[in-house]
C-alpha cells in the first residue's frame, strides 16, 4: 500500500505587512460568500476553456487552422468559440453547462464573430499588450503559462490572469492577476494575489500521496482569493485533494474550501 503523507505548505504570499483590520462574523461571511461565487464564475469559464481546446486540438482540420480561443457566459451557458488563424472568423463553437467535461453542443460550421466575441477579442489583445510592461511585474515562470479569463463588469472588463501547469502532480497556486480595464482595452486598476508562484506538490518521488495543502496570506491580501479557488477546482480532480485551506494571520484562523462540497468556511484550526 502507498504510504500516506500529509503536507501543508505554509508559504508566504505577500512582501508587506500593513495594520490589522478587524470584520465582524457577518462582513467575513459575505465577504467570502462573494468570493465563492467568484472563483466559481472563473471555474466555469476557464473548465469550458480547457475542454474546448482539447477537442479543438484533437480535430485535425479545426487544429490545422486554430488561431486561439475566446470564452464567455451566455445566460445559463458558457460558451468557448475557436477563432481561425486569420483570427477574422469563428471555426468551432462548443457550449457547456453546469460545469460538465462534455459540451452539450458543438457548431463546426465558419461564421464571422459577433459584436461580444468582437468586442472580447479586441480587450484580451489590447491587455495583453500592456502585460510587458515591467511595471505590472507579470512573469511565467518555466514550466507554466499564463491564462487570461476577462469578464465583463458594469462599463468595463476584469481580466484575470492565472497560472497553468501541464505537469499532473502540480496545482499552480499564485502567480495571479486582476487587471481592470475600460471598455476599450485600457488598464485602469490592477492587483496581485500572491508575490510569487506556489506550484504545490500532489505526489512525493517515492510514491506517497499529498492529502493537505495549505498555504498562508499576509495581513495585505488577509482572504483567500477567487484565483485560488478556480485553479484548486481545475487541478484537485486530478488529485487526492477534496479541500485547501488559507491561513490568515489578520483574521486569525483558517479559510478551508471544499470543492466536493463547494463550501467555503472560516475556521480557527484546520480540520
Amino acid at each position: 500500500m502507498k504510504r500516506i503523507i500529509s503536507l501543508t505548505f505554509i508559504l508566504v504570499s505577500s512582501l508587506f505587512l500593513a495594520q490589522n483590520t478587524k470584520y465582524t462574523d457577518a462582513e467575513i461571511k459575505k465577504k467570502l460568500d462573494s468570493i465563492k461565487a467568484e472563483g466559481n464564475l472563473l471555474f466555469s469559464l476557464e473548465n469550458s476553456s480547457w475542454h474546448s481546446t482539447d477537442l479543438a486540438r484533437e480535430n485535425k482540420k479545426i487544429n490545422g487552422n486554430f488561431g486561439g480561443y475566446l470564452t464567455y457566459k451566455n445566460n445559463d451557458t458558457v460558451k468557448t468559440v475557436i477563432l481561425h488563424k486569420d483570427r477574422n472568423l469563428v471555426i468551432a463553437e462548443y457550449s457547456f453547462t453546469n460545469n460538465s467535461k462534455k459540451p452539450i453542443k458543438e457548431n463546426l460550421y465558419q461564421r464571422n464573430l459577433n459584436s461580444n466575441e468582437n468586442n472580447l477579442k479586441n480587450i484580451r489583445s489590447k491587455v495583453i499588450a500592456q502585460l510587458s510592461d515591467p511595471k505590472y511585474e507579470v512573469g511565467v515562470p518555466n514550466g507554466f503559462n499564463l491564462n487570461i479569463i476577462t469578464i465583463p463588469f458594469e462599463e468595463s472588463y476584469k481580466n484575470y490572469v492565472i497560472t497553468g501547469s501541464s505537469e499532473a502532480n502540480v496545482i499552480p497556486f499564485g502567480n495571479d492577476y486582476l487587471f481592470i480595464t475600460d471598455k476599450e482595452g485600457n488598464i485602469i486598476s490592477n492587483k496581485k494575489f500572491h508575490s510569487r508562484l506556489i506550484p504545490t506538490m500532489t505526489s512525493m518521488p517515492e510514491g506517497g500521496i499529498v492529502t493537505m495543502s495549505t498555504h498562508s496570506h499576509l495581513k495585505t491580501n488577509p482572504f483567500i482569493s477567487a484565483t485560488d479557488i478556480c485553479t484548486f477546482k481545475l487541478y484537485a480532480p486530478f488529485t487526492k485533494l477534496e479541500e485547501f485551506s488559507v491561513y490568515s494571520p489578520s483574521l486569525d484562523g483558517y479559510m478551508i474550501y471544499n470543492y466536493k462540497k463547494d463550501s467555503l468556511i472560516k475556521s480557527k484550526d484546520f480540520k
